[in-house]
């Protein structure tokens, strides 16, 4: 007798969240290009063929992570409150990841939030695989999101497009930034005030204009 739908979805997320887990703790212990698929399959007891099936790629097994923030910044633009401009609702946004220690902020020194960041920064075909994969999909996203805002509307798709890449930027080069901080020493408690400075300067920038004072 087949088994009942939700059983076989179950099973496959726990083979599907093992191989992740597997992945991790070998790219931690070894690095990501000393790992072998072959190594990682073994390491989860399930054939090569398998791993591709849930993860297409090698990168795969680490980005994946990303996906749940896929489109945030979107989201918060859409459902900013009345008579907030894009611009301010993900400032606002970031600044609340910041007091929260929010992973994506870089502001957190938990040891497992270093180690996948460390991970990440120090790979570079994890840093390209990240912003070819999700970087541009945010900026589409966001860039559809500006045009149903108020006063944006009206302009040409690239106006909003680039509006679009600084705003995403900005929150990746803040993030990263605070990744260097926390791994030059300081706490997350230490770094937040100038973190939060930074953040305001760089979205302050975006809102007055790159000539502004």
């Amino acid at each position: 007798m087949d088994e009942p739908t939700g059983l076989r979805e179950r099973k496959k997320e726990r083979t599907r969240n093992l191989i992740a887990q597997e992945a991790l703790r070998l790219f931690r212990a070894q690095g990501f290009d000393e790992v072998s698929v072959v190594e990682i399959a073994a390491a989860a007891e399930v054939s090569k063929a398998t791993l591709f099936r849930y993860f297409p790629t090698k990168e795969d097994l680490v980005l994946h992570r990303f996906a749940d923030h896929l489109g945030e910044a979107a989201r918060v633009v859409r459902e900013r409150p009345a008579g907030l401009t894009p611009t301010a609702a993900l400032r606002d946004h970031f600044l609340a990841g910041l007091a929260a220690r929010d992973p994506i902020t870089g502001l957190n020194d938990h040891p497992e939030v270093l180690s996948f960041q460390d991970l990440i920064y120090r790979t570079p075909s994890l840093r390209i695989g990240m912003r070819q994969r999700y970087t541009s999909q945010d900026i589409d996203a966001l860039a559809d999101a500006l045009s149903a805002g108020s006063g944006s509307g009206g302009k040409p798709p690239i106006v909003r497009r680039l509006a679009a890449a600084h705003l995403i930027a900005v929150q990746q080069e803040l993030g990263q930034e605070n990744w260097r901080t926390i791994t030059s020493g300081r706490t997350a408690d230490e770094a937040y005030d100038d973190a939060v400075a930074a953040a305001e300067g760089a979205y302050g920038q975006l809102m007055t204009g790159l000539d502004g004072e």
